[in-house]
């Protein structure tokens, strides 16, 4: 039996003859770009999150620095960012030429919100929270040092399409919630696109114009903008699936509870869910200092894992110009170091989870 890390077409097959339809209508109407299908989607995915405002862009990295440049930041302003995050989230900073602070991450692999005020300087502009693997940041304590500072706060929320914190959803804390859509996440596209979420009516106007090369209307631009427009097709499929996002998260969160609840090698340690939130386990994340030795394992099993991420962006040729060295961020490293992604998808069959823990609690 042959278990990929991630599985996107069994997502599609579930809901195979609706995403077809769907498909089909859009094609057939003629219309391809900023038409019914994104205001649509817009409406039902403000409304799916509890925020005012949703607006439609082509890509997550795109929501992430677009929210960072209309918030104001840029060249020598300071945003704090968990260090072991996907490095998308530094470059929604450094993109506007603002500096990445990193803060370590707590237990639950999210960024420590007992480390901030530690960090803060005179500029410090914003603290960029995300919400790593499917799980939720200590937002109390987060959105308490953001006010006290003054400090705009944004969500990365490329992985946690539906998670809550005390009943409300990731996205709808600070100034700007950012979605990606790209197909392995939980509320996926079949192609790039995301999102940005706001209670701000300012902020969404800005983002509307600017998505469209700085126009409100065609060929008066008011600013020079980008070209990051959810396109008619994907906001189409995106509706289909937002549709079943509550059997979706079902699903996931039972596969995950099966883990938990199963898995029992002395060699890893399981994740866990933070009292008083709601988990949507975009990524069943272990971890084992015998990684490489797991990981040959369960190849010759033929069950395939992920591990997100290998290299911290604070160690990566990438931001080599931030001058960080290996020692700087010691539990960001032993994260990368040890975690493992094992296989967890939607329309996941019981016989590929059994053999996948059958598989891990043998290792020894």
């Amino acid at each position: 039996m042959k278990i990929m890390p991630n599985r996107m077409d069994y997502g599609f097959l579930k809901y195979q003859e609706e995403f077809e339809e769907k498909a089909l209508s859009v094609l057939r109407s003629g219309w391809y770009v900023l038409g019914n299908e994104v205001k649509t989607f817009e409406e039902n995915f403000a409304a799916y999150t509890g925020a005012k405002y949703c607006v439609g862009l082509a890509s997550g990295l795109d929501a992430l620095w677009m929210a960072v440049r209309l918030l104001g930041i840029g060249p020598g302003d300071e945003v704090l960012v968990q260090g072991n995050t996907y490095i998308a989230s530094v470059m929604g900073i450094t993109i506007n030429g603002a500096t990445p602070v990193f803060v370590e991450p707590d237990k639950y692999y999210q960024i420590d919100a007992d480390k901030l005020e530690e960090k803060i300087t005179e500029k410090t502009k914003a603290v960029m929270v995300v919400h790593l693997y499917g799980h939720v940041a200590d937002m109390d304590k987060i959105v308490a040092i953001c006010r006290k500072h003054h400090l705009k706060l944004i969500e990365d929320c490329a992985q946690s399409h539906g998670a809550m914190y005390k009943g409300k959803m990731t996205g709808t804390f600070g100034d700007a919630g950012c979605f990606s859509f790209y197909p392995s996440k939980n509320l996926g596209a079949f192609g790039d696109a995301g999102a940005l979420v706001t209670n701000n009516p300012q902020l969404a106007e800005d983002a509307r114009v600017y998505r469209n090369y700085g126009s409100e209307k065609r060929y008066y631009n008011k600013v020079v903008g980008a070209n990051s427009r959810l396109d008619e097709l994907q906001a189409g499929l995106l509706n289909v699936r937002l549709a079943h996002m509550r059997e979706i998260t079902e699903e996931r969160r039972q596969l995950a509870e099966n883990y938990s609840r199963s898995l029992c090698s002395k060699d890893i340690i399981l994740p866990k869910e933070r009292e008083g939130t709601f988990a949507v386990w975009h990524q069943y994340v272990i971890r084992t200092r015998r990684r490489r030795e797991l990981i040959e394992y369960l190849n010759e099993k033929e069950i395939g894992t992920i591990i997100h991420y290998p290299i911290p962006p604070h160690l990566s040729e990438a931001y080599s110009v931030l001058g960080h060295k290996k020692g700087d961020f010691p539990i960001t490293e032993e994260y990368a170091d040890t975690v493992l992604s094992i296989p967890l998808y939607t329309g996941m069959k019981e016989e590929e989870q059994q053999f996948t823990i059958e598989c891990i609690n043998s290792f020894a």
